[in-house]
């Protein structure tokens, strides 16, 4: 049995070949049993959430990856996610490998978001938005820049010093690289925004939304979690989700505007299957807003580790 720890796993999955395997994946389809999830009491602290996600492809590999996300770590200095990934053999079911679920989870849910900025967002883009600071803002803001050549990257987060320790961390990604002090000031100028937090109250408003702008929407992982406001979803033209199941379950950033009015299950454009298969509209013209919410999906765990193994 082989062992992937953080490095091994990030050296194994560069940017450059987990997008192109992550397009493959969606567009060729596994089997992904729906996921469980637990929510975890934690006295005098938010409560936490287990999540377990099997995906397999007959006679590959069957992938399990357990999940544990516990958003009171943001005031310990600890990742909101740790995770581990099993994979057994698809015909035998001999475990075969365990790899670091932190670095596989960070990195397939920006991979995905690149994925997806790729094909929607405008092709001269240029200045970029990180919304966050964590483990998974950083890798956004590097994904992001792997499919597009921004001349400008802002990082805004709550804590201040958090953006700023980040930006400087990331200062070869684009000719600027900064610390954003204003949330409206960078959202009202930028082309893509890829937003990576734990909020349960909007961030991003659609009022500061420019026209082309291309929405990334992360972190909310809860139907009581949000990262945008009803008029920000609103406004978008074109709206995917990695999965309906998925998104219609647990994506406050969708179902909060649904129960409001403000949208209908008919706003949503497609699957990430859809867009990876041309089989559902794309960006319509330089002026659409387009949108994605991300909440996850086996699948990407499936299409990470097994790149992993095989490289």
């Amino acid at each position: 049995m082989r062992y992937l720890d953080q490095d091994a796993v990030r050296r194994a999955l560069p940017w450059d070949r987990l997008v192109p395997a992550l397009r493959q994946a969606f567009a060729s389809g596994c089997v992904v049993p729906p996921r469980t999830v637990h929510t975890v009491e934690i006295p005098d602290d938010p409560d936490g959430t287990l999540l377990l996600m099997p995906a397999w492809q007959g006679g590959r590999w069957l992938v399990v990856k357990t999940a544990i996300v516990m958003p009171g770590n943001g005031t310990r200095g600890l990742p909101a996610v740790s995770a581990v990934v099993q994979a057994f053999d698809g015909r035998t079911g001999e475990l075969r490998a365990v790899l670091d679920g932190g670095e596989i989870t960070a990195r397939r849910t920006a991979a995905t978001s690149a994925m997806v900025a790729e094909a929607l967002s405008r092709r001269d883009a240029a200045r970029l938005l990180i919304v966050g600071a964590g483990r998974i803002a950083r890798n956004l803001a590097e994904a992001h820049c792997s499919v597009r050549r921004y001349q400008r990257v802002s990082i805004w987060a709550r804590r201040a010093e958090a953006a700023v320790s980040l930006a400087a961390n990331l200062r070869q990604l684009a000719p600027v690289v900064e610390a954003a002090p204003s949330l409206e000031a960078a959202a009202c100028e930028a082309d893509v925004i890829s937003c990576a937090t734990l909020s349960r109250e909007p961030l991003v408003r659609g009022a500061w939304l420019k026209p082309g702008v291309h929405l990334d929407l992360v972190g909310a992982y809860r139907h009581d979690m949000r990262e945008t406001d009803d008029e920000a979803v609103q406004r978008a033209a074109v709206i995917y989700v990695d999965t309906f199941d998925g998104a219609l379950a647990e994506a406050g950033d969708l179902l909060l505007p649904m129960a409001s009015g403000a949208i209908t299950r008919q706003h949503l454009t497609g699957e990430l299957a859809n867009l990876c298969r041309s089989t559902a509209p794309g960006r319509p013209d330089d002026d659409a807003i387009t949108l994605f919410k991300s909440v996850g999906t086996a699948i990407e765990d499936y299409a990470a580790a097994s790149l992993a193994l095989e490289a």
